[in-house]
């Protein structure tokens, strides 16, 4: 289904509450939901895993990293999906799979049946549920303030960093690992499928302009504006085909995979890297919870700046302050010193809430959003592979060394290229004369 033009089926009814707002809670709930169950606690259940069944953290880790890629195999087909269908049969779809397959997670016994319902849960779950699905629809619907309804989305990935960890530690040390995933599974299907039941696929489809805004029989110089550049955005978007013939995209796919190699690497392997240090394990999950609250708090300042800056400075910022929160980290535990690492991970999640939303809006801002599931869809194989390398690769030195310090160390760097990747990249030029779009 091709989605219609703006100006075809607009009205001029302005609505007193714009339906895209709840397109923005939808947003918070599924990131929520997809991350606080994956990554963010995967670091929680490593060491009373791996000591109950007698596996490596390698064994352990592959199954994350499956989970990652094989959401990356899928995000390929559903990024067209999105384009076409919505989020809400997506969004029902993985929150049953990834709901039923954490369930089952909990009584498995063998490696492969771990690494298989993992596979499950990201590739039919999390990937549905999370990001991808939500953030795409985000900027459908929301053109002139799409800076700040991704930063608000956004949000639910900092809340689970916030609250997950924590939770997760308190349920999993007096309970066990494996009622630890039976909770997590019933807390997907809890919240996230009422959710998926009020999202929709675009404004357009419901006589709407994005972010509220309508046809004006006589509009203001700034109500024209701003309609000029809704069509600007809606006319300019580039289909898969197109966008993966630019050198945007690829700087752009290399640049948050390295972002994603180590923010996940970072997940899987911040509470064993602490406790190894010396530290408890609620001091190691008080460090990722201070990760949660800077991600949180940094939403209000990423949202407010992404209407007024290069969105490709603001990008390298948040990188930077990535990497000197991961530098601090290590420092800190190495002079076992708690404050300076806490102050690691705030610096960390400070940076690593910014990655995200600026993704997003930067990925909408160089392709536009007519294709955007597409586009993203293909982007999202490769993004997720350096993800699925990252705790793999900390996971086999580690295993080698009985070590996480060089490795640890070396993700700073990872988060310097990144950025540096970012700030190089250029935005690929207008498919339409701005005269004609308008």
């Amino acid at each position: 289904m091709t989605t219609p033009t703006p100006t075809a089926i607009a009205t001029t009814r302005q609505p007193r509450f714009y339906y895209g707002w709840w397109i923005v809670l939808g947003a918070v709930v599924g990131q929520f939901a997809a991350i606080g169950a994956g990554g963010q606690v995967a670091g929680v259940f490593m060491r009373p895993v791996i000591d109950e069944l007698g596996w490596t953290a390698a064994q352990f880790t592959i199954g994350g990293a499956a989970s990652f890629g094989f959401g990356g195999v899928t995000g390929f087909f559903v990024g067209p999906l999105i384009d076409r269908k919505g989020p809400r049969p997506l969004m029902l779809v993985g929150a049953v799979m990834c709901g039923l397959s954490l369930v089952l997670v909990s009584r498995v016994t063998e490696v492969w049946q771990f690494i298989l319902l993992q596979m499950l849960a990201g590739g039919f779950g999390f990937s549905l549920i999370g990001p991808l699905v939500v953030n795409v629809t985000l900027s459908k619907w929301f053109v002139l303030r799409r800076g700040w309804a991704i930063a608000i989305g956004s949000m639910g990935i900092s809340l689970a960093g916030l609250v997950m960890p924590v939770t997760m530690t308190q349920i999993v040390d007096a309970w066990g690992w494996r009622d630890g995933y039976v909770f997590m599974g019933v807390m997907i299907w809890v919240l996230v499928i009422p959710v998926a039941l009020i999202m929709r696929r675009s404004p357009e489809d419901y006589g709407l302009l994005p972010d509220g805004k309508t046809e004006q029989a006589d509009p203001t110089p700034a109500q024209q504006a701003q309609m000029d550049a809704q069509r600007r955005d809606f006319a300019n978007s580039y289909t898969r085909v197109e966008a993966r013939k630019t050198k945007a995209l690829w700087f752009l796919v290399v640049a948050f995979g390295l972002n994603q190699a180590a923010m996940s690497a970072m997940l899987v392997h911040s509470i064993p890297f602490v406790t190894d240090a010396g530290f408890t394990r609620s001091q190691a999950s008080i460090g990722l919870a201070l990760t949660g609250a800077a991600n949180l708090c940094s939403k209000f300042v990423w949202g407010w700046t992404l209407q007024r800056f290069p969105v490709r400075r603001l990008s390298g910022s948040a990188f930077a302050s990535s990497a000197i929160g991961v530098a601090v980290i290590v420092t800190g535990a190495r002079a076992d010193t708690l404050w300076l690492m806490w102050t690691g991970f705030f610096i960390w999640g400070f940076g690593f809430g910014g990655t995200i939303p600026i993704g997003e809006f930067i990925w909408a801002r160089y392709f536009g959003r007519r294709y955007l599931g597409s586009v993203r869809g293909l982007a999202v194989p490769f993004t997720i592979l350096f993800g699925s390398l990252g705790p793999i690769s900390i996971a086999l030195y580690f295993d080698a060394t009985s070590r996480y310090g060089v490795a640890f160390g070396a993700l700073t760097l990872v988060y310097i290229v990144g950025g540096l990747l970012i700030l190089s990249s250029r935005e690929p030029p207008p498919k339409v004369p701005a005269a004609v779009a308008a």
